[in-house]
């Protein structure tokens, strides 16, 4: 269960003041709420409203903005309201609640990538937490989302991360003629509230990244680099790359490629003009070459 920690930031004299929380706790659209009517289906915010000071508030991702009346100065109950937001959350106070009938604006659009047979379809809503990656709908039984897609004839293999689903097809058809339906389904799937998956699949051959203190300081680092300057580019091609293995004899990387780099043709050269490049550049007489295995 997840410990709710909250910082505070206030000025003399301005009727604002924020509550940043450690953990997100709303979505990434600001809601701003009025009254306490407003609030309704958001019990953590009909809370604040029962408090005579508190004017409005607005809800953010990992932050909440509280305006005051100036019947008093923040200074003499800051304190106090943290300690209420921190109680409520730690005992499983709900901060939003979601009903069936509840339907989420939501829009999705399409994106080719470098892989002519993957098309990358992106939302303005989180989809998961951690990136997964089906071959086949034996291996997306956990995954609502993916088992629907599979149910398409043309759609080989689904990968999702963040907020995006990158679809490789099989040759039997072309995106020109496919992709207009594959993005409607998605959006629909997505607005009608429907699980993307029911719980994370195994990893199997990948190394827990977040396992650092199982990595030598060496893994560590390559990690590290590849967390903050690989990814976030390959990313955006619909792609991920992770960690395998690192062999110090030989001064190897064995990475594991996902999503739209999974076969692309272009991978190659990416991979040795550009993680190899970075790698060898960055950490000088540790790397020689880079291995890179489809996922």
């Amino acid at each position: 269960m997840k410990s709710y920690q909250i910082n505070t930031l206030t000025e003399k004299g301005n009727p604002w003041a924020n509550f940043k929380f450690n953990h997100p706790i709303g979505p990434k659209e600001e809601i701003h709420y009025q009254n306490i009517d407003e609030a309704k289906g958001a019990p953590l915010i009909q809370q604040l409203f029962y408090l005579p000071f508190v004017k409005s508030v607005r809800l953010l991702e990992s932050k909440i903005e509280v305006e005051r009346f100036d019947i008093l100065e923040w200074s003499e109950v800051i304190e106090e309201v943290q300690e209420q937001l921190q109680d409520y959350l730690n005992e499983g106070g709900v901060v939003l609640e979601m009903t069936t009938n509840d339907k989420i604006p939501v829009s999705v659009y399409a994106e080719s990538t470098p892989n002519p047979a993957v098309m990358k379809f992106v939302a303005n809503k989180p989809l998961v937490t951690q990136s997964v990656e089906f071959k086949n709908i034996d291996e997306a039984q956990k995954a609502p989302l993916a088992q629907q897609l599979f149910h398409f004839p043309f759609v080989k293999e689904v990968f999702i991360d963040a907020n995006y689903v990158s679809i490789t097809k099989y040759e039997v058809a072309e995106w020109d003629t496919i992709v207009m339906e594959v993005r409607e389904f998605i959006r629909n799937y997505i607005e009608k509230g429907n699980l993307v998956l029911t719980e994370l699949p195994p990893q199997p051959n990948v190394t827990e990244e977040t396992s650092t203190p199982n990595l030598s300081e060496t893994e560590s680092q390559i990690v590290s680099i590849l967390e903050e300057y690989i990814k976030p580019a390959v990313a955006s091609d619909g792609g991920n790359i992770q960690f395998d293995s690192y062999n110090e004899v030989e001064k190897s990387v064995q990475v594991i490629l996902q999503g739209a780099c999974s076969g692309c043709p272009s991978s190659t050269f990416t991979l040795k003009n550009g993680i190899e490049n970075m790698l060898k550049e960055m950490m000088p007489g540790k790397i020689e070459r880079v291995v890179a295995l489809n996922g």
